[in-house]
């Protein structure tokens, strides 16, 4: 399983219910990675998507504790251990978690990678990305160089995992 998310210099990720940033070569890259994956998020996160529905051409697994909440073209899981089942069989390649905060701090360690897009600000956020150069088993294994895009600098940084815990 792989982690995707794009991060200020302090790891927020978002405000209110809203992102910090917006990279439209971010967008594309998050676009390219996740197609015709499956990717893992909370109810939140599909609030923040355009009219509120799962992303297309890819299939979209929400993680809520809401036993009542549905959403058309997505499967619901209402914890770690129905996911665990639904996951069993996949090729975790293939499987990316996308947010919010609680469904990162949850399913994180259970990644193997994580496409971090760094945004050189320091806006203020009050939702936030755990902090993988504080851990001792996640390791920066690819990073490009700086960019910029508008008067946003950014870089994309792959990090591994060397102890990912089994889901």
């Amino acid at each position: 399983m792989n982690a995707i998310v794009n991060v200020t210099t302090h790891w927020g990720i978002g405000k209110n219910g809203k992102l910090l940033v917006s990279i439209p070569t971010d967008l594309h890259r998050f676009r390219e990675l996740t197609i015709h994956k499956t990717i893992i998020y909370g109810r939140k996160t599909l609030e923040t998507f355009p009219g509120g529905r799962p992303l297309p051409d890819r299939e979209n697994i929400i993680l809520t504790r809401n036993k009542e909440f549905t959403a058309e073209d997505a499967v619901i899981c209402h914890d770690l251990d129905e996911l665990k089942s639904l996951l069993r069989d996949r090729y975790s390649e293939n499987l990316f978690v996308i947010g919010g905060e609680s469904i990162y701090k949850l399913l994180v360690p259970h990644c193997e990678k994580a496409y971090v897009t760094f945004n050189y600000s320091e806006l203020k956020a009050d939702k936030f990305f755990p902090n993988l150069n504080r851990n001792e088993n996640w390791f920066v294994s690819a990073i490009q160089p700086t960019q910029i895009e508008g008067r946003t600098p950014f870089r994309f940084v792959e990090y591994t995992n060397t102890k990912p815990l089994p889901l």
